[in-house]
């Protein structure tokens, strides 16, 4: 089996560009990434029995007149994922005011990379995978920004396709003069091919977590606590009407391993075709769960850190806050394995 790339253009809302098409050459499995929205890899699909194609990723119906960049595919969520409160950085003795861009206008949320077109730097396919690397640079694609963080940066994405699986390259580089505090996370949303099921809740999910930040008004409070039932998914279980909303944490030291990298979670469903693994280098040390008002989908989130996670460590807490050295280069990988269920 080979794999090959297709571009061609496409359009969503107000914005125009290429669209990278990941494929085999049997067109059993494929993904769609667009530059220009985030580089969201909104569409990641397998070949079902009648010919048809059955969506792993989940993307809104109306996405191409209304592509809100956090509610469908796979957003990347940088230099912060969730909210920082009141839009305020303090770094090394300097404070840095961001935009109010959450849903109450009163705090920051998901940095710059998912509201921003990328650029394109590399693709290519062989015989077992296809992949497309972007590249979103600070100074080069958003400079009246660079006054709202400590130092310019360099993070770049590489989607690369297999048959039964889709990884996540990330490679964050401090390009400026001053050490780069970061977070890195992705808001993915999934639904599972072969469920009729309208709502999420028959959608059983697994995740190794054992406890969660307490949270005020969507941040946390600096203190976490253990899992009450209703969010405990350390055994598998249903959904059901549970409203998510959650940051989740302590990934427990002893898990499954697959090719280095640490098992987060596990989503399945009985009459799924098959279940979705989630896999993450050991960085990425919180989950969110987040289940949106119209529930056909939930999203299963790895984060590097909890929400308003510098504001947590200038305050002595440990939020798995990041810094990279002037010159610094960080390598950090996730992985999603479609696992064919057995019959």
């Amino acid at each position: 089996m080979a794999f090959q790339i297709h571009i061609s253009q496409k359009q969503a809302g107000d914005r125009t560009g290429d669209v990278y098409e990941l494929t085999d050459s049997n067109s059993t499995v494929r993904a769609e990434v667009w530059p220009q929205c985030g580089f969201n890899c909104l569409r990641w699909q397998i070949r079902q029995d009648d010919g048809r194609w059955a969506d792993i990723l989940f993307t809104m119906p109306d996405w191409e007149t209304n592509p809100v960049p956090t509610r469908s595919g796979h957003p990347i969520l940088f230099p912060f994922p969730g909210r920082l409160r009141n839009g305020n950085l303090k770094f090394e003795g300097q404070e840095y005011q961001l935009p109010f861009n959450d849903s109450t206008k009163q705090h920051a949320i998901h940095g710059f990379t998912p509201r921003n077109p990328w650029r394109v730097t590399e693709w290519n396919s062989d015989e077992d995978s296809a992949f497309v690397t972007g590249e979103f640079c600070l100074a080069k694609d958003l400079p009246e920004a660079l006054p709202t963080w400590p130092s310019d940066f360099t993070l770049s994405i590489t989607y690369r396709l297999f048959k039964n699986r889709l990884r996540v390259e990330a490679r964050v580089t401090n390009l400026g003069t001053r050490p780069l505090p970061f977070g890195l996370g992705y808001h993915p949303y999934f639904r599972l091919p072969g469920v009729n099921d309208p709502d999420v809740g028959g959608h059983v999910l697994r995740a190794n977590m054992s406890e969660l930040w307490e949270a005020e008004n969507n941040l946390p409070t600096g203190k976490t606590v253990p899992l009450p039932a209703a969010l405990d998914f350390r055994e598998a279980k249903p959904v059901g009407s549970t409203e998510l909303d959650h940051v989740f944490t302590s990934n427990p030291a002893i898990t499954a391993r697959v090719g280095g990298l640490s098992e987060l979670a596990v989503l399945s469903h009985p009459q799924a075709m098959g279940s979705v693994q989630f896999l993450v280098s050991d960085v990425f040390k919180n989950l969110v769960l987040f289940t949106p008002a119209h529930r056909h989908a939930i999203a299963i989130e790895p984060y590097t850190c909890s929400a308003d996670a510098s504001n947590l460590a200038a305050r002595g807490i440990d939020s798995n806050w990041q810094v990279i050295p002037v010159g610094g280069t960080r390598d950090e990988s996730v992985e999603y394995r479609w696992v064919i269920t057995e019959l």
